[in-house]
């Protein structure tokens, strides 16, 4: 046997932790012996404090014929799939295909596999998705209409300086002022409309000083009534990253909070570690998920699927350049911005690879 071979029971646990579905092994008795990260992830617990515990404990209310189901899977040797069953709680609900499998030992079921395929996940890929190809093509179409802008208003701007020294009238010169501020106005939204054009300067950085800076900013601008919280994990590592674009990127979005409370209201400022992240076609082994909470009234349905577009906004006074340049600066950084929203409780989701990923 070569000596170097890897241990084989060492590799099937390392197979199983690369898998994005949960896996889940309970033994006769329904106790559970194993589960891998995926199912840690989508439990929110570890294994230590998990392994042990009966089937009708982890799944909770979901479904309270499940330990039913796994003594039928073991008597009758049968493999039994569950769709659309919904995990989770009320406020946060998971919506997963769950499948049953005998494991056979001398032909007699002696424990039972579960593969748990969540929906939402497929779904939430698909949306990502979408979101890049909004932005790529957001992009492409900004930087075309800037090449277009830009020439014919650097003409205006300086046809109307050259006749501004021609003229004598004062009253005729302040209309050439006006033209050439106001082209310089457009010059401005233009170019915050491309976002920031320097190039990144990736260094390890704590994410949680990026955040502590973006909290007192909107903390010194905010309304006495708005609270901004944190709940920090503080086992997450180093990030790899431009501390200054990723404070400009989450400020918009802490900013646009802020505002969406108005006068009274609560924000919370979250970080947690996710592991096997898919973003886009890559797919990364752990990221940093940054949520931005706030119970503002919430998001228009209509603008939902808008938002990360320019120049779409809610309020009459805003721009709508924010959140397109916050998802570009964190698109920059390998990670995505996704949003959900309900009255009392709209969600900004932001993800940050935290080493670089696989396909």
């Amino acid at each position: 046997m070569n000596a170097n071979a890897p241990d084989t029971d060492d590799l099937s646990l390392r197979i199983l932790d690369h898998l994005t579905d949960a896996v889940l092994l309970f033994d006769a008795e329904c106790r559970l012996s194993y589960i891998n990260l995926a199912g840690e992830m989508l439990f929110a617990v570890s294994a230590r404090q998990v392994r042990g515990m009966r089937a009708r404990e982890m799944f909770g209310l979901c479904d309270r014929r499940i330990e039913s189901d796994f003594r039928r899977a073991v008597q009758r040797g049968e493999t039994l799939t569950k769709r659309n069953l919904v995990l989770g709680a009320p406020s946060h609900p998971l919506t997963v295909n769950l499948t049953i499998v005998p494991v056979l030992e001398k032909e007699r079921a002696e424990a039972v596999l579960v593969q748990i395929e969540q929906v939402d996940r497929h779904l939430r890929i698909s949306m990502e998705e979408q979101i890049l190809a909004q932005q790529n093509a957001a992009r492409m179409l900004l930087r075309g209409l800037a090449h277009e802008i830009k020439n014919p208003l650097g003409g205006i701007r300086g046809s109307a300086q050259l006749l501004q020294r021609e003229l004598q009238d004062e009253e005729l010169r302040e209309y050439t002022q006006i033209i050439m501020d106001e082209s310089d106005r457009l010059q401005s939204l233009v170019d915050r409309m491309l976002g920031p054009n320097k190039p990144l300067i990736m260094e390890p950085i704590n994410i949680h000083k990026v955040l502590e800076r973006v909290r007192q900013l909107v903390q010194v601008e905010a309304r006495a009534g708005v609270l901004l919280e944190r709940d920090y994990d503080p086992s997450i590592p180093l990030v790899q990253g431009d501390g200054d674009l990723l404070i400009q990127a989450i400020l918009n979005i802490v900013r646009n909070a802020a505002q969406a409370v108005g006068t009274r209201g609560r924000i919370v400022i979250r970080t947690r570690i996710h592991r096997q992240v898919t973003i886009g076609h890559k797919r990364n082994r752990m990221a940093v998920k940054i949520d931005v909470q706030d119970d503002g009234p919430g998001i228009p349905a209509e603008l939902m699927g808008q938002i990360f577009y320019p120049m779409v906004t809610g309020r009459a006074e805003g721009t709508g350049l924010g959140l397109s340049i916050a998802q570009s600066l964190i698109n920059q950084h390998g990670g995505l911005i996704e949003c959900a929203s309900t009255p009392g409780n709209t969600v900004f989701s932001i993800y940050l690879p935290l080493e670089s990923g696989h396909d």
